[in-house]
């Protein structure tokens, strides 16, 4: 993948949602703001433009003058602070991006040499500019030729952007580009997350971006550990044996044992397949003193 900037437009004045904070409103126990910040973890640098605010991870501000110029106005301001050769341009409302949807964007404009943009294109066959992958020099060619023929950016429409641009088209699945324009969205984000299905995972991002931690661990492997320590010692055994290993694995790594991240998730691995031996273990003696 291009090494590449991004840009999150989390402006504009929410009026479907009565003029709430929308990058602020929360969606499976995170601000939309913080969901998108995740999805481009990646990027050399961040520019969020709209106001100031606490966010899962440091970031450059910036701001259109005057406030409330549109989406046009703030993309300019944005890609101002831009230094990367390619540019991933996101709105801020945008609950599951995940960082495949970036990748695929960004590939898409690095295998297509005469492209200016590689658009995403959600189940409707639309195209998404604030889901789409720019190259730098192109996006700021257009903004200045759209200044010079209508006089400010100011209130355009966004679709002006993609009329003189060469463009290449993604399609990714329907949650890509799903994005929280009312509370009926607000909800139905909320409530896919809670499905059977998801939950778990999502639940698991949540609390290590809660806890700053970037580390990929198996859950599977964890959920068994869990398991054998509940039904071969006692119910309350598996949330502390799944601490421990937790807390070992850190201690594996502080002490030099492990270094970087696929070391860290063996760490882990390596933590819990001890753990379960040992509750496997405990059972079978539970079972051999029983049948004695």
């Amino acid at each position: 993948m291009t090494e590449y900037d991004a840009v999150v437009l989390a402006g504009g004045a929410a009026r479907r949602l009565g003029g709430v904070d929308k990058p602020a409103v929360r969606v499976g126990g995170r601000a939309l703001l913080d969901r998108v910040l995740a999805g481009c973890r990646t990027a050399g640098r961040t520019v969020v433009v709209g106001d100031r605010r606490a966010t899962v991870r440091p970031v450059v501000w910036a701001r259109e003058e005057p406030p409330g110029g549109g989406p046009l106005a703030a993309l300019d301001a944005g890609v101002r602070e831009v230094e990367a050769g390619a540019v991933l341009v996101l709105s801020a409302d945008l609950p599951f991006l995940g960082e495949g949807t970036g990748s695929r964007l960004l590939d898409a404009l690095t295998t297509a040499p005469d492209a200016d943009a590689a658009l995403l294109v959600d189940a409707d066959g639309r195209d998404q500019p604030l889901v789409a992958a720019y190259r730098t020099d192109a996006l700021r060619r257009e903004m200045a030729l759209l200044t010079t023929t209508h006089g400010s950016l100011s209130g355009l429409p966004l679709r002006l952007l993609t009329q003189g641009i060469r463009i290449v088209r993604v399609t990714a699945g329907p949650l890509a580009s799903f994005d929280c324009d009312t509370w009926e969205d607000i909800a139905a984000a909320r409530a896919r997350i809670r499905e059977h299905g998801n939950v778990l995972d999502e639940w698991i991002t949540a609390v290590k971006a809660e806890l700053g931690i970037e580390l990929d661990v198996d859950t599977g492997v964890l959920l068994d550990l869990a398991r054998d320590a509940a039904h071969g010692v006692a119910r309350p055994a598996a949330p502390l044996t799944t601490f421990l290993v937790g807390y070992a694995a850190a201690k594996a790594v502080a002490d030099g044992a492990a270094d970087g991240a696929e070391a860290s998730r063996e760490a882990v691995a390596e933590a819990s397949r001890k753990a379960a031996a040992l509750a496997n273990r405990w059972a079978a003696e539970a079972e051999r003193d029983t049948a004695g």
